[in-house]
């Protein structure tokens, strides 16, 4: 691997932080160092030499700061072709210097964007020249090292130590790279922004933060995560987070989201809740939710929207579980908690945001919009000729909640605050009810007097009718079938009360 020596540099930057040892370097090897404006006076500040790129183009910096290095001189010195004959000699004829070493990065866009500044200002940081010369020096990577971002600072010092001032071809692809990778990062939010309002149908996604998994849904397959998962979280013990945790973690945390102002708790298995309740405190509803299935609790997701006590704790300790999250634990409470070391604790700081679905399909991706709506007792239509009472309205928007983020075909049973038994990912409406009446019976629940929730229209009135012999009272649904009134007549005829919503809630 030869070693190409780094005679001069550009260096032009918006952030500073752990620059200091990269000059010092320079500084030491002899290297030629070309700057501007706040960067010309910081290396100036380590005792270092700058040529200021200004003197070099003959032209000052421009309209504001956005024209400086833009200029054949400083171009030349990166693109021209160190074994070409006749770059060479254009090199030499236009008195254009050779340039080994670009340090630049870009102005801070994302976290612009992000801070809610005013239109003027994010256009602002838009970068221009930067991003040229990132994309200048990567593609001649076979003469040039570009170092794209701080984050880069302390991989170039090791590598100019390791190689006495100089990269390897190997190195400069590397840097390549990683700054192809950077522009394309940068632009994708730039079109992102201006998308907001001109929604051209292409999709652009770019995340930088990635994090490898242990495995994917099973150990023959690779996975990452890729986000800012401790933006969300803190995870105060436990094992790392598997593939399979986060896909749970994320189906509960959406479900949890539909419980704002209650005080509520959930146990999920492969993404569909086994047991959800409200109560008077976290211990009240993690033993309602519990007690819903307390064979799929075993190594189930829990989760709540209330500071976890000793007293809930103690409740949860002698249940294997995967992971537990909640907006606060006591102390006491997590001390108990702890005592399994590998059981997963994550403190949810924020709620999730977004308003986007994306899923790699075939030989595409498929995009749509989050499914955020979720039904009020203001949105029931009452379609049969008995109303539900208030209690009743209560019950079924608890279960038409827990329907959402439920496996389609499905089927809820409950009351207003705890899951009885619900039918999960069937291939019918009828087998979703029959699986749901069978599960809520082997644990006990009295299914009389009881409210079903369908995440879709009923086709025919069998559901109703299987549901009218368990006792169940009120029926909510979508509505929507050619053959609603039959479902409707049958209710009148039972004396069950059913409301439509028209809203369908399918969940692949």
């Amino acid at each position: 691997m030869a070693v190409k020596k780094i005679q001069s540099a550009l260096i032009s930057v918006f952030y500073k932080d752990n620059l200091e040892p990269i000059i010092a370097l320079l500084k030491e090897q002899g290297v030629k160092i070309y700057s501007t404006g706040g960067t010309q006076k910081f290396i100036e500040e380590q005792g270092a030499e700058v040529t200021a790129v200004e003197d070099l183009t003959g032209y000052p910096s421009i309209f504001g700061g956005r024209v400086k290095t833009l200029h054949p001189k400083v171009f030349g010195g990166i693109l021209h072709r160190r074994e070409d004959e006749g770059d060479l000699s254009q090199a030499q004829e236009f008195d254009i210097p050779e340039i080994d070493l670009v340090i630049v990065d870009l102005y801070p866009f994302e976290e612009t964007v992000a801070s809610g500044a005013s239109e003027q200002d994010i256009i602002e940081k838009i970068d221009i020249g930067g991003i040229s010369l990132i994309r200048a020096a990567a593609k001649n990577f076979k003469d040039v090292t570009i170092i794209s971002s701080r984050d880069q600072y302390g991989e170039l010092e090791e590598r100019l130590k390791n190689n006495g001032g100089g990269t390897t071809i190997e190195d400069r692809k590397y840097f390549a790279a990683k700054a192809f990778q950077v522009s394309s990062h940068y632009d994708t939010h730039i079109f992102n922004y201006f998308n907001q309002a001109e929604e051209i149908p292409a999709l652009k996604v770019s995340e930088n933060n990635a994090k490898a998994l242990r495995y994917g849904e099973n150990p023959h397959q690779k996975a990452h995560f890729y986000g800012k998962l401790d933006d969300l979280f803190e995870q105060l013990n436990g094992k790392e987070l598997s593939y399979n945790n986060l896909v749970d973690i994320d189906a509960a945390v959406a479900l949890m989201a539909e419980f704002d102002g209650e005080t509520a708790f959930a146990i999920l298995k492969h993404n569909n809740a086994c047991g959800v309740a409200k109560g008077a405190s976290v211990k009240e509803a993690y033993l309602k939710a519990f007690a819903a299935d307390t064979l799929s609790a075993f190594g189930g997701v829990l989760i709540t929207n209330q500071t976890v006590d000793k007293a809930a704790a103690e409740e949860m300790h002698s249940l294997f579980f995967e992971v537990l999250i909640a907006p606060a634990f006591d102390e006491d409470a997590l001390e108990v908690l702890k005592g399994k070391k590998n059981r997963i604790l994550l403190l949810q700081k924020t709620k999730v945001g977004g308003t986007k679905q994306i899923k790699t399909l075939l030989n595409g991706i498929i995009e749509q919009d989050k499914d955020l709506f979720m039904e009020t007792k203001e949105d029931f239509k009452v379609a049969t000729k008995i109303a539900p009472t208030e209690e009743q309205k209560d019950a079924l928007v608890f279960a038409a909640k827990v329907c959402k983020h439920t496996k389609s075909n499905t089927i809820v049973l409950s009351n207003q605050d705890q899951l009885f038994a619900s039918g999960v990912g069937q291939t019918s409406r009828v087998d979703a009810l029959k699986q749901a009446i069978e599960k809520a019976k082997s644990f006990g629940f009295e299914l009389k007097g009881s409210v079903m929730a369908s995440d879709a229209f009923f086709p025919f009135p069998d559901c109703v009718e299987i549901a009218s012999k368990e006792g169940v009272a009120a029926v909510v649904q979508p509505g929507g079938s050619i053959k609603d009134q039959d479902s409707v007549d049958f209710c009148d005829q039972a004396g069950m009360a059913m409301v439509m919503t028209g809203v369908r809630h399918f969940k692949h």
